[in-house]
């Protein structure tokens, strides 16, 4: 058995893809409160803005059957279904004690968000984790909000100048981590990311098996769809830490 390695973040974030979306309709206050019950320390979802400047929670911006679908942006809070909430209404409904990723599907949703994040209060701003596949849109970000975390959401095959580069820069630029696909996680790249004091996010870790070995990496988030997997892995990582 390989060694385990430290995870920088401790403990490590359970996150709840879009939910308990596994269990529950996903992206809904029910598949939120659902994993808050299950265990997940965190929630994640994609955020949009409405026409009327709300901050939204939907998977892909469009709603409507399968032959007519209007985007998001298009319409106004009122207008689109009941089931698709508010980042506000997530707040308070489910807390703010639990970390928050919000993949921010439409950039001009970010001040929506800062703001919701602000007036839910109890420290939720340095609890909202913001991704983004743009590099100089999350700078952007920083020069604005130095609370908020921000999390750099790529592929290994997109790095120009390799990993080592990417870590440097990221940590150069105040970006808080690097959400890769499970299958390009390696000890040796979280080694490498956390040398420079970045934190390593791990996506779409569904099956126990690879949660364990994310986890025996030292990967200090992961986002899953089966919130019970995913809290079991977690807990006996943690017990197994506490007995060494």
């Amino acid at each position: 058995m390989p060694p385990r390695l430290p995870s920088l973040r401790t403990p490590p974030i359970a996150f709840a893809h879009r939910g308990a979306r596994a269990h529950a309709p996903e992206n809904t206050i029910e598949a939120f409160h659902l994993a808050r019950r299950l265990g997940a320390t965190g929630l994640e979802s994609d955020v949009w803005l409405t026409a009327d400047g709300v901050a939204v929670l939907d998977h892909d911006g469009l709603v409507g059957g399968r032959l007519r679908r209007t985007s998001i942006d298009k319409l106004d809070r009122d207008a689109l279904p009941s089931s698709i909430p508010t980042l506000e209404e997530l707040y308070r409904e489910c807390g703010t004690d639990l970390e928050i990723s919000l993949d921010v599907k439409d950039p001009a949703s970010i001040d929506a968000v800062i703001a919701a994040a602000e007036a839910a209060g109890d420290g939720a701003v340095g609890r909202l984790w913001l991704c983004h596949w743009e590099l100089d849109r999350l700078i952007s970000w920083r020069e604005r909000w130095a609370g908020v975390r921000l999390v750099h959401s790529t592929r290994m095959s997109r790095l120009e100048h390799g990993p080592e580069r990417h870590a440097a820069d990221l940590a150069r630029l105040g970006i808080d981590a690097v959400n890769f696909h499970h299958t390009e996680w390696s000890g040796g790249f979280t080694t490498l990311y956390h040398r420079f004091e970045v934190l390593a996010f791990a996506w779409d870790a569904q099956f126990d098996r690879v949660l364990v070995d994310l986890l025996g990496m030292g990967i200090d988030a992961v986002y899953s769809d089966h919130v019970d997997v995913l809290v079991t892995a977690f807990d006996r990582h943690l017990e197994i830490g506490h007995g060494q």
